[in-house]
């Protein structure tokens, strides 16, 4: 056999009162793993039973060890009737598959029961022995690493990218089986838990098995999503990009990206006709490529350029008999012809490895889910997911651009429709990557790839626009760089990735949201398809209009991180764009906002639009000295212009080829920009464009953003404070209108940031990292945002006091916090805690003395129990970011990849849906920190909450809550240390809540 699984339970502690009689517990556990399953002795009439089996071996292949996890079932032993359930502990063995993976999983486990939450804890032992298989026909991918950071893990470097990868399977809904309707909730909780956590390990293994294909050794950037498509069936789907990644050693520097190669040789392709890399301009600034045919150490500049050389051609033969290419060398310019469309999951690139960026590219598509019939046939769900990767591949080429980079995926589902959203960037790469050219040792030709050193990249090139100014796919308006002056840019830029290290930005950003409400009929099948698809376009264009609105009144030039959701409902569609806001210096500075009316004759309304538009004047004042927007002023002389009619553009084109003195000439006759002018017809429009363009400010001393680090902030400190809340709002009005459901939306948001701004007072000056906001209409009356996000404090200059308390008061009512209100939802949710510590039934791990879903004593279990430095014990600490501010990474111990079921019956004895949410969060929380804690972790980077579904039936006083987790678990030392970090004094760094808030 390829593999032998060992378990060994060694005891339990705090676990339930299950036998009123002697208030006791007579536990047992069983190990199951695939069909065998093995039991230990019953340990009698305790409450922290000791148990220490023996080990329990299993024999299995490889394949199982990636699919299956190992099921861990405490019960309470009872001799008359049915033994008793206690909970269960799922343990992945996917990170002891690795050969610089952990040797062993060994810690507390928190008991988890999907009707009580975590009833005690359980210390199991887990070792895997693998055995050599040199079987090429195996089913299995051990040895694949998995990370779902958007950006080269930090103590690696990249020595291929190889390209995408996908997967998708599917099967029934145990939540949906005829047998559901007579077995316990427990017992469907339990079937449903079992089977996503299967169709994630074989989907794991698969994406695995289509790296090891490639020649690659990792994932980077891995999404998997859930979708829950009802009667429908189950479907589990991950994108991620397949890299070869070489470990660095102990000396090298470990957050340096420079060696990162742009594809693998399976994407050169000479089928079809053959369209080249754009070449990189030849300019003094920016020197052309080398040549693979000269020595490394060689230049050329534009002034000893020979066109002349006849190209020699080289035919390279790749590893995958099916595939071909072709490249062209030259002494000036490298061309290679793809065959496939390159997508990356990545967002954080090094410097250089982004040419130009082309724009935002997006497809979504409305489908009517049919039954699945044969769950090995997914065909169905991967032509749709092929249909939009073609559509934004169209899109990217319409934009003159080879690549989609921060490309993600994702679904809304309501009854039988569903609505499929792709997202990305069109860029150019840099060719630069891919310079040399070896022969194997079989006599065929190879492509080699590396990176040469060279000059640092201009920080404008990647603003400068790919595609042709004469042959536009859109209209636009394109002036000249503000950095270079030589090439044109757009005077708006969007993007999904995060902002390129070398770009010069000017101030600090700030998160910039567009949110909207549509009411729609109810009807069914084809009908409700077509009212969602009649209505997507509309309003994907008020919400860009919206994004753009506010991009003017922050006087800002370009969006980074941009993350656009539209989820549908029984009766209404809710969209939400989040993106971080920035003022790029290559970009010309944004016009100002003009509010015009159609009426003239009326007075009353002009005096009304008058009054908007001075404060609109008011507001993008303010907002320059917040932000610090203080471009340098230029010159009538680069101002750019305006695309030409078609008319001029025969001109404009004899212009290029005979004097650019006579470009210049020509753009100086357009002029400067007019102001970005919004006309309004009635008094509604009035008001809305009063509400968009009036956002309450953050308070002093805050910032935020949806990007990893906030742009124009540089000296983070070591405070980090990751928190996750959800909220559901219940509408009560039945007869409410688009404009009025827009309100109770954006006040719901709004609510949200401001509560977070009060809880994080303590902290200022910080900055809100990361903001993932999450929206969905889990049934017809519900609204629901869930947020994970982190708080990041930094040091202020020197001249720069931290502010008072008294001046920390006056920034939040200066924001329109009510102090009043917040506090008096802490002290209901905090009584509502108490009541449900109270009514929860004798036994239980919960007290009412801490909100913490473990007591005080026990609350140091959930921890690693590895000693550094002088015996104390770490704290887990988790983060969205890929790093933690002052330390490093030296080890990655796997993904963490979490799915939980949450059920209750009594929701108004456990604090109403507040209550039931932060209890679950914080459980989850627990359970994840338990989990890295026993592979030897101390941190959790790039996490993330990616569902959270929602329902609730009050009249029943019953609700469930499904929630999927992910993240990396790492190891971490001080930037100065060499051993991993010691505990911390504040070990409650994660705050949750729930539809009231929490501290």
């Amino acid at each position: 056999m390829p593999g032998k699984l060992k378990a060994r339970i060694v005891a339990g502690r705090h676990l339930p009162v299950m036998d009123r009689a002697s208030d006791l517990t007579d536990a047992f556990v069983e190990v199951k793993f695939g069909n065998t399953t093995f039991k230990t002795d019953v340990c009698p009439k305790s409450l922290n039973p000791q148990w220490n089996s023996e080990w329990f071996k299993f024999e299995v292949d490889d394949e199982d060890l990636q699919d299956e996890p190992l099921q861990v079932t405490v019960l309470d032993h009872d001799t008359y009737s049915a033994n008793d359930a206690i909970g269960k502990v799922y343990i992945d063995i996917d990170p002891l598959l690795c050969s610089e993976a952990a040797s062993v999983i060994s810690g507390w486990f928190p008991i988890y029961d999907t009707i009580h939450g975590i009833r005690g804890e359980i210390n199991v032992l887990v070792k895997v022995e693998l055995f050599n298989d040199l079987n090429r026909f195996r089913q299995s991918s051990c040895g694949v690493k998995f990370f779902c950071t958007t950006s080269i893990p930090r103590c690696y470097r990249a020595a291929m990218v190889h390209g995408f990868v996908e997967e998708l399977v599917v099967n029934e809904d145990p939540e949906y089986q005829w047998i559901d309707r007579i077995r316990t909730p427990r017992a469907s909780n339990e079937a449903r838990q079992r089977l996503i956590s299967l169709m994630s390990g074989e989907l794991q293994r698969k994406i695995g098995l289509k790296v090891l294909e490639m020649g690659g050794n990792a994932v980077v950037g891995y999404l998997q999503c859930f979708d829950l498509e009802g009667e429908s069936g189950l479907v589990v789907r991950a994108i991620g990009t397949a890299c070869t990644l070489d470990k660095l050693s102990s000396g090298s520097a470990p957050n340096t990206n420079t060696h990162m190669p742009v594809f693998g040789e399976d994407l050169l392709s000479s089928s079809g006709p053959p369209t080249p890399f754009r070449a990189l301009p030849t300019s003094s600034s920016s020197p052309p490529p080398f040549s693979p045919s000269k020595p490394c150490s060689r230049q050329s500049s534009s002034s000893d350029t020979d066109l002349s050389l006849t190209p020699k051609t080289v035919t390279i033969i790749s590893k995958n008999p099916l595939v071909k290419s072709l490249c062209t060398v030259s002494d000036t310019a490298v061309f290679f012809y793809l065959q496939e469309f390159p997508f990356f999951t990545l967002t954080s690139f090094p410097p250089g490895f982004l040419v130009h960026v082309g724009g935002v590219v997006s497809a979504r598509s409305v489908k009517l889910l049919d039954r699945i019939h044969n769950p090995d046939e997914p065909e169905t769900r991967d032509a749709w997911w092929e249909e939009i990767r073609q559509e934004i591949k169209s899109h990217a080429k319409a934009l003159g651009c080879h690549a989609v980079v921060g490309y993600s995926e994702s679904t809304s589902i309501c009854e039988e429709v569903c609505i499929l959203s792709a997202s990305g960037t069109a860029a150019i790469l840099n060719p630069r990557y891919m310079l040399q050219l070896g022969l194997e040792a079989d006599g065929r030709w190879c492509v080699l790839f590396s990176r040469f050193e060279e000059p640092s990249p201009p920080s404008c090139g990647f603003c400068h626009i790919p595609y042709d100014e004469l042959n536009m796919p859109f209209p636009a308006q394109l002036t000249y760089c503000y950095h270079c002056r030589r090439q044109k840019v757009p005077d708006v830029l969007f993007t999904t990735i995060d902002l390129p290290p070398e770009a010069a930005v000017t101030g600090k950003g700030c998160l910039i949201q567009a949110r909207l409400c549509r009411l729609k009929k109810k009807a069914q099948g084809e009908v409700n398809a077509t009212a969602i698809s009649n209505l997507l376009p509309f309003m994907e264009y008020e919400l860009h209009t919206q994004l753009m609105n506010k991009l003017k009144l922050r006087s800002m030039n370009a969006l980074f991180g941009l993350h656009i959701q539209i989820s549908v409902g029984e009766n209404m569609l809710l969209g939400l764009a989040s993106a971080t806001g920035v003022y790029l210096t290559a970009l010309p500075a944004p016009g100002g906002i003009q509010i015009a009316g159609k009426t003239p004759g009326d007075l009353s309304n002009e005096q009304h639009i008058l009054t908007i538009q001075k404060r609109i004047n008011d507001t993008i004042a303010k907002n320059k000295e917040l932000y610090q927007i203080n471009p340098p002023e230029l010159t009538e002389e680069v101002v750019g212009s305006p695309i030409p009619d078609p008319r001029q553009r025969s001109r404009l084109f004899r212009s290029h080829s005979e004097s650019s003195d006579e470009v210049s000439e020509l753009d100086l006759s357009h002029g400067k920009k007019d102001a970005f002018v919004l006309e309004i017809d009635d008094t509604d429009a009035v008001e809305d464009i009063h509400s968009l363009l009036t956002d309450a400010p953050t308070p002093t001393g805050f910032y935020s953003c949806n990007t990893e680090v906030m742009p124009g902030i540089y000296n983070w400190t070591s405070g980090v404070q990751m928190f996750t809340s959800v909220r559901v709002l219940r509408l009560s009005n039945a007869n409410l209108t688009n404009q009025g459901l827009n309100k109770i939306f954006t006040d719901l948001c709004e609510n949200l940031l401001k509560s977070f701004y009060f809880k994080l007072r303590s902290m200022i000056p910080c900055c809100l990292c990361r903001l993932n906001f999450t929206v969905a209409v889990p049934e017809e009356e519900l609204i629901q945002v869930a947020v994970t996000a982190v708080a990041m404090t930094f040091d202020k200059d020197q001249t720069q006091e931290k502010p008072a308390e008294k001046a920390i008061t006056k920034g939040l009512s200066a924001a329109s916090v009510d102090y009043g209100s917040f506090a008096d939802r802490c002290s209901t949710w905090l009584e509502l805690l108490r009541l449900k510590a109270h009514t929860i039934r004798r036994g239980s791990v919960k007290t009412s003395r801490r909100t913490h879903p473990l007591p005080e004593g026990r609350s140091r279990s959930l921890r690693s129990n590895r000693s550094f430095a002088g015996g104390s014990v770490t704290v887990v600490k988790m983060t969205p970011l890929s790093f933690l501010p002052g330390t490093r990474i030296i080890k990655y111990l796997g993904i963490i990849n979490m799915f939980f079921i949450r059920e209750t019956s009594s929701l108004r004895e456990e604090g109403g849906v507040s209550g039931f949410l932060h209890s679950f969060i914080a459980e989850v929380f627990a359970m994840v920190r338990a989990h890295v804690a026993a592979l030897g972790g101390n941190a959790v980077v790039s996490y993330s909450m990616k569902e959270c579904v929602f329902m609730e039936n009050p009249n029943k006083n019953q609700a469930q809550c499904l929630i999927n987790v992910s993240g990396d678990a790492v190891i971490c030392v001080r930037e100065t240390d060499q051993e991993p970090i010691p505990s911390m004094t504040n070990i409650g760094q994660t705050c949750t809540s729930g539809t009231d808030g929490a501290t």
